[in-house]
């Protein structure tokens, strides 16, 4: 999805859509209608109106469409709400499992297709997550003082 559509879709369906939104945005309802619309070349949102509007709604659509349109991904910074390092590891561990074997298959023709790059970048993007958790465990063990994250 590019960021005008993510921009688009993110007014469009918040509960009330532009009318209820605009509001809180400081603007009118036919503006930010005409900012967000990918078919009209005139009006557009600024970074600081985006970034406002993910505020507002908290939906990140914009934010990873950009992200995408860069070649990112992206994982929230928050501490997990549950488990522990040990379990994030086991985790990371099962996911580099499964990737390689997701390779392993793809490449037993000699050749990898588009629907296996999915699944690969699919299982790539899951372990990233993943990663991304056991991070987040490891900060929240150093700042709670607990050896395993909990």
């Amino acid at each position: 999805m590019n960021i005008q559509d993510a921009a688009h879709k993110t007014v469009k369906e918040y509960p009330g859509g532009s009318e209820s939104l605009a509001p809180r945005l400081g603007m009118s309802a036919a503006v930010l209608r005409n900012k967000v619309n990918p078919n009209t070349g005139t009006h557009h949102l600024t970074l600081a109106e985006a970034d406002e509007l993910m505020s507002v709604t908290d939906d990140f659509r914009i934010l990873h469409a950009m992200a995408a349109t860069h070649g990112f991904t992206l994982q929230r910074a928050d501490a997990p709400e549950s488990g522990s390092l040990i379990q994030g590891m086991l985790a990371a561990a099962a996911g580099q499992g499964d990737l390689a074997h997701i390779v392993a298959q793809a490449m037993e023709d000699g050749r990898i297709t588009p629907n296996e790059v999915a699944q690969i970048e699919k299982a790539c993007t899951g372990l990233q997550h993943v990663l991304a958790h056991v991070a987040s465990h490891a900060a929240a063990a150093s700042r709670a003082g607990a050896p395993d994250g909990r």
